[in-house]
């Protein structure tokens, strides 16, 4: 018998497939997708599920040479105002995860870097979407020209490692993807 860490991403892929008994496109946005899927679960349960689909996001973890953090404060309407970020952003058609941690570096702090390390890949909210974030490590910083989007509000605050740990400790910092990356950076 096949164990399942021995299997194939193909394998899974075909067997997604398979589960997958209808597909309706409830929304097309600019960045995300809506759809109700009927499904049938590896038990033989068909249960119909609403799926996000998302294009991918890389985010970066920027630290400076004298080993303070770039974070960005920016407005998100979702969650009713500021919270502080590592920057971020959503992969453009084409662009490799690692094209994107660049643009988006410079974009939102007005920093260019010599060095990206991925640190990991992860899957922000696998109940209802297939969004997988890139996370990077950048050094070796120098200044650029900021060139935020039409649709971002942000200010750039660069802080210390001890001001970074007391940040996370009183829930500054409640961004997911920023913890993750953080953590990956603080306690390796």
């Amino acid at each position: 018998m096949v164990k399942p860490c021995q299997l194939t991403f193909v394998y899974y892929y075909e067997l997604y497939n398979l589960m997958k008994l209808h597909n309706k496109l409830i929304y097309r946005g600019r960045i995300i997708r809506l759809e109700k899927n009927r499904v049938r679960l590896p038990n033989g349960r068909i249960v119909d599920l609403d799926i996000v689909r998302h294009p991918g996001a890389s985010a970066i973890v920027p630290i400076m040479d004298d080993g303070s953090y770039i974070l960005i404060k920016q407005y998100r309407h979702a969650t009713g105002g500021y919270i502080y970020e590592i920057p971020a952003g959503t992969l453009n058609k084409g662009e490799s995860p690692l094209q994107c941690a660049k643009r988006e570096l410079i974009e939102e702090t007005g920093f260019s870097a010599k060095r990206f390390k991925r640190l990991i890949s992860l899957r922000t909210t696998p109940g209802f979407t297939n969004e997988l974030i890139h996370i990077y490590l950048a050094t070796g910083l120098s200044r650029a020209e900021i060139r935020h989007d039409f649709d971002e509000v942000i200010n750039v605050k660069i802080v210390s490692k001890r001001k970074l740990i007391k940040m996370i400790n009183s829930n500054e910092i409640v961004d997911a993807k920023s913890l993750v990356g953080l953590y990956k950076t603080l306690f390796k």
